[in-house]
């Protein structure tokens, strides 16, 4: 019942050299990004991340803190492929696990009910089995005696989600279309920081969304940081859409080292969210 507020920097110091970090959200959709650029600037490296991916996975790959992948997709949604990651993973620079968005969605699922693996029909006779040759089958111990993919549990260290609206004790509440199994990332987590647009009152989180919304509970929630635009550039509807023009510059430094270090210097290499807000509210201005 006590509070959990925390940093962006509170939350990076809890976090050490090669752990498996979940990220929620979905492509470029509601993704930690105030926490993610805490992480780049962090001296942090060897990550596992574990995520439908978006810039969260592109900025730390490019950035050299990544040593492993394991993903649905990497995608910016309105550019199909993550660019800073494409080139990561055709220089070889990322080990990575390409997973069907099903069988990842089980390997969550399995983690956060503390079981090992979900048996699942979801890649038998696809590439999924022949990129993860790791992957191993079981055969169903009824008389059917079915051979299912045995989806091992995706269990993380720590997980970063961005939720809408939370309050101080950890509570968590989306207001858009989707939830993007922030509720699993939280669950299959041994620790969850949640950064939230806005922390609230407890009795007032039910003012702007119905109780179905509430979906992060405080139990599985360690820390709470407030970040107002803490997803940008990425989407969080209702509250803001993707920044289109600012993610269309961000995917054009991948093809140029010089523009890559001037979006590092400008965007990344800040200190802390208010400033990185104070330098989106002068953007804004000069573009007015």
């Amino acid at each position: 019942m006590g509070d959990k507020r925390m940093s962006e920097d509170e939350v990076v110091a809890e976090l050490a050299d090669g752990m498996t970090l979940g990220i929620g959200g979905w492509g470029s959709r509601r993704k930690p990004m105030s926490l993610v650029r805490a992480i780049a600037r962090s001296p942090l490296t060897d990550l596992h991340l574990v995520t439908y991916g978006g810039p969260d996975v592109g900025i730390l790959c490019a950035l050299g803190k990544v040593r492993r992948v394991t993903y649905g997709f990497v995608s910016l949604d309105s550019i199909p492929l993550e660019p800073h990651f494409r080139q990561a993973r055709q220089n070889g620079a990322v080990e990575f696990a390409e997973l069907d968005e099903g069988a990842f969605y089980l390997g969550l699922l399995a983690a956060a009910h503390r079981l090992p693996f979900y048996p699942t029909r979801v890649g038998l006779g696809s590439d999924m089995l022949t990129m993860n040759p790791d992957l191993r089958t079981v055969r169903s111990p009824y008389d059917d005696g079915e051979e299912l993919v045995a989806m091992p549990a995706l269990e993380l260290d720590a997980a970063l989600i961005h939720m809408n609206r939370g309050d101080a004790r950890g509570n968590g509440q989306f207001l858009g279309p989707d939830l993007y199994f922030d509720d699993l990332f939280a669950m299959a987590a041994r620790r969850t920081y949640m950064s939230v647009e806005r922390i609230v009152d407890t009795a007032d989180l039910l003012a702007e969304g119905p109780v179905h919304t509430l979906r992060i509970p405080r139990l599985h929630v360690h820390g709470v940081v407030e970040a107002p635009e803490g997803a940008h550039f990425t989407e969080c509807p209702p509250d803001y859409g993707r920044d289109e023009q600012f993610q269309r510059e961000y995917a054009r430094t991948a093809r140029d080292p010089e523009a890559w270090a001037a979006f590092r210097r400008d965007w990344i290499d800040l200190d802390g969210h208010d400033e990185y807000r104070a330098a989106l509210a002068a953007r804004r201005e000069a573009r007015r």
